[in-house]
């Protein structure tokens, strides 16, 4: 009887606690706001890190991050991309590693909107986003 009980405990907590799967969002499903020109829709997150699916229209404005660092995975479009001192082409595929405390911006160029996954570490509570001068 006490395997019962603990299995069943087991399964209730499990039930009620999701974190413990993997999770899973598909890109064509993610509902961007078609009408603003940098839309963020919040995908995971735990302490250690957040991800975050972003559409962009025209650009986002030079910025840098003090307490994380950044990936992001290109997933559509394509877009020209201030890193540091360097500016690139990036386009579908591409994955970018932005250290803490470096200033980055991007423009969405070429027809559609550039699509972008952001995978911050530590969790990015909004506060860690420090505007700069171009």
């Amino acid at each position: 009887m006490p395997l019962a009980r603990f299995l069943t405990f087991l399964i209730l907590l499990v039930i009620h606690h999701k974190s413990f799967f993997a999770q899973i969002q598909h890109s064509a499903e993610i509902p961007f706001d078609s009408k603003k020109n940098i839309d963020v829709v919040s995908l995971f997150e735990d302490s250690l890190c957040s991800s975050f699916a972003i559409q962009i229209k025209t650009n986002v404005l030079p910025h840098k991050h003090a307490q994380h660092s950044e990936h992001v995975y290109v997933v559509s479009g394509f877009g020209e991309m201030v890193l540091g001192t360097d500016t690139f082409k990036i386009a579908s595929g591409d994955l970018i590693f932005i250290p803490k405390n470096t200033v980055h911006a991007v423009k969405s160029i070429g027809a559609s909107v550039l699509k972008v996954i952001s995978i911050q570490s530590p969790r990015f509570d909004g506060t860690d986003r420090i505007l700069t001068k171009p």
